[in-house]
């Protein structure tokens, strides 16, 4: 076992009050693309950026064209959990975990067997008629007919998805600062640190050990107590709980 794996699996096995942060990079290593990687959706072509897609003004502005885009690469719905999800569910299970704080959206952590997830940017599994309410599942967003999935009321229906323009949820923030604020252990894993206000919450951390795993530097490295340059299903998937 690597040096810096056997040190965290003994942080692991001497805490009960964990926390997992984690971003895109879980969910890389299910097959789901990520925006900033080099074969992110940043790199592909499209006829506008992602960044102009994925906001508050184009959605309303130019829906069907966002529907083409969310459902050709934001709805994954046939990507299985990996060795990080699984293991993060395994940990809460057993008593280590207390939360996971996630940017994704994919909904892989529940799908693993997690309890406890903080969803800072939404859910695609979460979707909901803007004139009466109603609630519709990710399945009926990919299969709907026409191309902009409209309720049985007639009403456009909105994923609850924090677009480009739109503020978190309140409630998600203060739960996530709840829970990275009293953690002994906080765990930054799969994500560049590079979207705030999500990033931000990071420094509510005031506990024993910093653990960072990411392929890539972050601006929290030179904080870290344990700094691992490694695929984050990789690096979870050998600790023994």
């Amino acid at each position: 076992m690597d040096e810096n794996v056997r040190k965290l699996q003994e942080i692991v096995k001497n805490s009960d009050n964990i926390v997992f942060f984690g971003g895109a990079g879980v969910s890389t290593e299910s097959g789901i693309p990520d925006f900033r990687s080099v074969d992110g959706l940043y790199h592909q072509k499209y006829d506008y950026p992602p960044e102009t897609i994925l906001s508050h003004t184009f959605f309303v502005r130019n829906t069907k064209e966002f529907y083409r885009f969310y459902r050709d690469k934001m709805l994954c719905l046939d990507v299985q959990p990996n060795a990080a999800h699984r293991k993060l569910a395994e940990l809460e299970e057993k008593g280590k975990l207390r939360a996971v704080v996630t940017q994704n959206i994919d909904g892989l952590h529940q799908a693993a067997g997690s309890k406890k997830v903080m969803e800072l940017h939404g859910s695609v599994h979460r979707n909901y008629c803007q004139k009466c309410g109603k609630s519709y599942d990710a399945r009926y967003m990919l299969e709907y007919p026409g191309e902009v999935p409209l309720c049985e009321c007639g009403g456009v229906i909105k994923p609850d998805v924090v677009l480009y323009e739109e503020g978190l949820d309140q409630q998600t923030i203060q739960d996530s600062i709840y829970y990275i604020s009293h953690a002994d252990v906080m765990i930054i894993g799969g994500t560049s640190l590079a979207v705030y206000p999500a990033a931000g919450l990071i420094d509510y951390f005031r506990g024993s050990h910093l653990v960072v795993i990411n392929k890539s530097p972050t601006p929290r490295d030179k904080f870290a107590d344990l700094l691992i340059s490694d695929s984050i299903g990789k690096v979870l998937g050998t600790i023994e709980v």
